[in-house]
């Protein structure tokens, strides 16, 4: 147990002082804070005042109308421009930055005479669907007010007759009859998919690591002199604990300093836009993803370290580790659609299976409600298959450390594997 102990305490805090490791992570905390800042930095670079928008006569004209209305807002971020001419001088004013786009009436796609105009708007920009959702908005409430004096409604007739439906969506649980709410689904939603993210890049990133980490031992030979003082079974699972807790660092630190950059004033405003309450989040979730992400991490760091220990050059650990690879890009391609579909069943009959498991029953734990006997009966699978590997794994290793040159084929593999006894 000491030897162990010594594998795992050189192993972490040997790649814990790497400048490598520490750039690295300085580089991803930068960028988390950024991505969480990021509307509030793209409100200060942005350019000063509302974005001019030029508006030609209609029939009937709307301009008046859609310029009080806009003036009317606290802080209005457009600005109606009155344009009279031809569409080309409208152009002209585009090209040279005077307008971010102009609106052309143009005739309605039935064909039919209509109340009020069907509009083009028009400008650089590939897909302007902000300033486009803010115009749509503005025109639908001019066309309120213009239907409003055609008719001669009382403005209480007008409330009611305009006034918005409510329709709350409400996912149905068997934890609770009354299910969860919209920010609650919201919630899940934006939680399950950060740490989906952080179980995919942690698993396939700490996964390679450990393969790297035992290749390179091999190469330079210093696996000979290790193998005489520490067993290949406690070398293995020393450098994949090792490296286990060297990843949960590193998350750690992404929650921490994420944490504190949405405490702050700008984090907190990003919360209300995205109607977020951090108060809902549900501490089992979070109990949950680290039983998955240390499951998820074993299963698939016990098959890296097997096929690490078979290659003697670095350079042949990307395409030894390829197929491995793409089955946790396969199931974070499925959970990236089980988001939307978390009870489909597909997703549910992958969820049970071990290589997708870690990534898909999580998902379905955050997004939906499984039987508690789905959830236990996907752990014990899962659970089930980290031992039969790592007692697989650990044969392979001890057999294929001391392999050097060309790669064993699978015969002089399980011929060598007879020879000893893990």
């Amino acid at each position: 147990m000491s030897k162990l102990w010594t594998v795992i305490r050189f192993t972490y805090g040997n790649r814990i002082k790497q400048k490598s490791f520490l750039i690295t992570t300085l580089i991803f905390l930068l960028i988390l804070s950024v991505m969480i800042h990021l509307p509030s930095l793209i409100a200060a670079f942005s350019s000063d005042g509302p974005q001019k928008v030029g508006v030609f006569p209609s029939q009937p004209d709307v301009t008046p109308a859609l310029i009080k209305h806009i003036a009317s807002s606290p802080d209005p971020t457009i600005e109606i421009v009155p344009l009279n001419g031809d569409e080309q001088t409208a152009k002209s004013m585009v090209d040279s930055g005077q307008l971010k786009g102009y609106l052309l009436s143009v005739e309605a796609e039935s064909g039919s005479e209509a109340a009020f105009p069907a509009f083009q708007y028009k400008s650089k920009d590939s897909m302007p669907s902000g300033l486009l959702r803010e115009l749509d908005t503005a025109l639908r409430t001019v066309k309120q007010e213009m239907a409003k004096e055609e008719i001669g409604l009382t403005p209480e007739q007008a409330d009611t007759l305009f006034a918005p439906i409510e329709l709350v969506p409400v996912q149905l649980t068997d934890a609770k009859a009354e299910g969860k709410t919209e920010s609650e689904i919201e919630l899940a939603f934006v939680l399950v998919y950060a740490l989906l993210f952080l179980l995919y890049v942690g698993v396939i990133g700490y996964g390679n690591l450990v393969a790297t980490e035992i290749t390179a031992e091999k190469s330079s030979r210093v696996m000979e002199v290790l193998v005489s003082s520490v067993s290949p079974l406690t070398q293995m699972f020393g450098k994949i604990i090792g490296i286990c807790l060297l990843g949960l660092t590193q998350i750690v630190l992404f929650i921490a300093v994420g944490t504190v950059n949405i405490a702050n004033a700008a984090g907190n405003e990003m919360l209300k836009e995205l109607n977020l309450n951090l108060s809902q989040i549900d501490p089992m979730l979070l109990i949950y993803f680290l039983v998955f992400f240390l499951l998820g991490y074993l299963i698939y760091a016990t098959v890296f370290a097997a096929v690490g220990s078979l290659v003697s050059r670095t350079e042949e650990v990307g395409p030894v580790i390829m197929p491995v690879t793409m089955l946790i890009i396969a199931a974070f391609m499925i959970a990236m659609y089980g988001l939307s579909n978390p009870n489909a069943p597909f997703v549910v009959a992958m969820s049970f299976i071990p290589f997708f498991s870690p990534l898909l029953m999580f998902l379905r734990i955050g997004m939906s409600s499984p039987a508690p006997w789905e959830i236990a009966l996907s752990l014990a699978i899962l659970i089930s298959s980290v031992l039969a590997l790592g007692w697989l794994a650990a044969k392979i290793y001890r057999t294929g450390v001391l392999l050097y040159g060309k790669r064993p084929s699978f015969r002089e593999l399980r011929k060598a594997m007879r020879a000893y006894d893990v």
